[in-house]
């Protein structure tokens, strides 16, 4: 139901459906919870495209913004502190990949543990000034452990807060005024608990306090002061706030989900997560293998992750998964994973155990699986062996003749043991998943129960729908639609209207949706038309107006002498004009006769039908008026023929007169 509502939200919001979604885990969700995840997924009609761990998610909403370096890795520590859990990871980023390199967590550390010591020393303050013992009266508990979550938040902003509880048992007052100091003494061994899992995540991912580069605190008690000084102690540099300490694992989710969606386009930032517990397989011994046991996903084991598995088996044998080390898991957790059986294993035809590959994988969800098991047969096959004496020399012979041919030399081969996979083999699954049946039983009873809320919500939504027109259109009657109904009408309608409001909280109070629906349907045959005409009657003089001054400035603009209408021809400007009288004649004519049309009958002319009037007229005046000036002709050039025939003039006549300063020149020489 939980995530049915969410997507339900969320549909609402962005209003198309939702399929594909992220999955944000805590880091040390074992498989069985995981698995519990994905079938819950399922059940609400969802499609997981992966389980995240939540400081994962928050390194990959850090590190998609982020300029990264290609050689040297840039180290970060994410500390992700909530209401209830603790979470650190280490991560290394280079450009386009982030890698986890260690983990650790502290199950049962966040705000409530302030919150408890807070109540504590409150309640032992309260039973030795009131004489009153808060543990022995739950409700005055829970009112205790709401104000307490309300002081450590002031806590975080101010120096000092007071606490005012009014009667909080027996009738009796408290009040009290805590100080930061105060609260942070008390808080002194809960505090101590913050270091493990730093010292924790740095030993596993092989890294100093040195090669440290930030650290991000992300969740809502990281807002707490104190906790920020610890960590800035510990790590000798000051932490950073980049991220949004409440959305970050979210933000980190939906990117995940676009990478892996084809839809979007994101940014390449290649995600390697850890496992948080090492797994190991299980099988019963064999004359064949005294080995019992091993260990296939240690802690730290890169996700996803593949491993094939080699035994030796005469007939069909069973493999279990387990976590090798159950002291580390969540309190009640059994170590059990998987149970797998292989199934159709035979003796090779010499009577040697068969060779099996069993493939297993740590999937991108978390979570183990053996995904295939199939026979190996080892055969032997000849493969020619390349020459690797010297080349021929070249000779110095250069008569041109052909050396007589060498004779051929048998190839060498040798003989190479290949592996040859030979066919698949079944295998028997069981694991803490849901069986289909169930599985699909569920789903139909969920999709079962939203159905009826959906219901229930629809006929909520028309009971209210109901009794709203009811009070709504019951006051109109008696003041604005009291023009636009006759009296005998208003009568019976008002009667009609105050039956409906008696049936509603009588005979009505749990009916049908239908039911609602048909009382709706049969006041508004009545109710409605009045409101049109009132509506009408309201709209009808703004229509009135902006059809009058459309048709004003249509023609104002057609007889204007006006340079920017110069251009526009005449015939055009009397169909303006000819459009304009058309209209208004229309507009007159139709007001005339409505003027003799009672407000209680049905007006012969409606404001929708006058807005219409003024849309076709300023569909047929605005191209007409709206026609841009012709662009001017330009300047007509001299022909090339003209100007070359008075070039060749120019040239002759200026050859001649060359020609006779010649002659007179030989004239005077004689």
């Amino acid at each position: 139901m939980y995530l049915t509502k969410l997507k339900e939200i969320t549909q609402s919001e962005i209003k198309i459906p939702i399929f594909d979604v992220v999955i944000s885990v805590p880091g040390w969700f074992t498989d069985i919870q995981r698995r519990a995840i994905l079938d819950a997924a399922e059940i609400a009609g969802l499609n997981p495209l992966r389980l995240l761990n939540d400081t994962t998610a928050a390194a990959l909403g850090y590190g998609i913004t982020k300029t990264l370096p290609e050689d040297k890795p840039r180290h970060v520590v994410f500390c992700n502190i909530g209401h209830s859990t603790y979470s650190v990871s280490v991560v290394a980023y280079v450009k386009g990949q982030l890698t986890v390199k260690g983990t650790a967590f502290d199950r049962h550390f966040g705000g409530r543990n302030f919150d408890q010591v807070i109540v504590d020393h409150l309640a032992t303050e309260f039973k030795e000034k009131k004489k009153i013992d808060v543990y022995s009266n739950n409700k005055a508990l829970l009112r205790l452990r709401t104000a307490a979550e309300k002081l450590k938040k002031v806590l975080s902003a101010n120096p000092q807060a007071p606490i005012n509880i009014e009667s909080i048992m027996n009738d009796i007052d408290v009040s009290s005024i805590v100080t930061r100091s105060d609260f942070e003494e008390w808080a002194k061994d809960t505090l101590d608990r913050i270091e493990n899992p730093l010292k924790e995540a740095l030993e596993q991912s092989g890294l100093t306090i040195a090669d440290i580069d930030a650290i991000e605190m992300i969740g809502g008690s990281t807002r707490i002061p104190i906790i920020k000084d610890r960590i800035s102690k510990f790590f000798g540099k000051d932490v950073s706030t980049t991220l949004n300490q409440d959305e970050a694992v979210a933000r980190g989710c939906a990117f995940q989900c676009a990478m892996l969606s084809p839809v979007f386009k994101v940014r390449e930032l290649r995600v390697h997560d850890i496992t948080s517990y090492p797994i190991k397989i299980t099988w019963l011994s064999t004359p064949e293998d005294d080995d019992t046991e091993i260990v296939v996903f240690d802690r730290g084991n890169g996700i996803p992750s593949t491993k094939a598995l080699t035994f030796y088996r005469k007939e069909p044998f069973d493999l279990e998964a387990r976590y090798a080390n159950p002291a580390t898991l969540p309190t009640g957790i059994n170590p059990w994973i998987g149970r797998y059986s292989v199934k159709n294993v035979e003796p090779t035809p010499t009577g040697e155990p068969a060779q099996v590959k069993v493939k297993t994988k740590l999937n991108i969800h978390g979570v183990m699986a053996v995904e295939s098991a199939y026979l190996v047969e080892e055969k032997v096959e000849e493969v020619p062996v390349a020459e690797t004496g010297p080349a021929p020399m070249d000779t110095d012979d250069k008569s041109g003749a052909a050396p007589a041919a060498a004779p051929a030399e048998p190839v060498k081969t040798k003989k190479v043991k290949k592996l040859v996979r030979k066919g698949d083999l079944p295998v028997s699954i069981g694991t803490t998943s849901l069986d289909k049946t169930i599985l699909n039983q569920f789903r139909e009873g969920e999709n079962e129960m939203a159905s009826t809320d959906r219901l229930i919500a629809d006929t909520e939504e028309r009971k209210n729908a109901l009794e709203e027109y009811v009070y709504d259109t019951r006051s109109k009657m008696e003041l604005q639609f009291t023009e636009f109904v006759d009296s005998a009408t208003r009568k019976s309608f008002v009667a009609q209207l105050n039956e409906a409001e008696d049936w509603l909280y009588g005979d009505g109070e749990d009916a049908l949706k239908s039911a609602y629906v048909i009382k709706l349907d049969e006041l508004k045959k009545v109710g409605v038309p009045i409101a049109e005409r009132y509506r009408d009657a309201e709209e009808r003089p703004r229509a009135e107006k902006l059809l009058r001054e459309s048709m004003q400035q249509f023609q104002s603009n057609a007889l204007s002498s006006e340079e920017r209408f110069a251009h526009i021809s005449v015939d055009d400007k009397q169909q303006v004009v000819d459009q304009c009288d058309k209209a208004r004649r229309w507009l007159d004519e139709h007001l005339a006769k409505q003027e003799n049309v009672p407000k209680t009958e049905t007006p012969l002319v409606w404001a929708k039908d006058i807005l219409k009037q003024r849309e076709d007229l300023v569909h047929f005046c605005s191209p007409l008026l709206s026609k841009p000036k012709p662009a001017p002709k330009p300047a007509e050039a001299p022909k090339p023929e003209e100007k070359s025939e008075e070039k060749s003039e120019e040239k002759s006549e200026d050859k001649k007169e060359e020609k006779k300063d010649e002659e007179k020149a030989e004239m005077d020489i004689d």
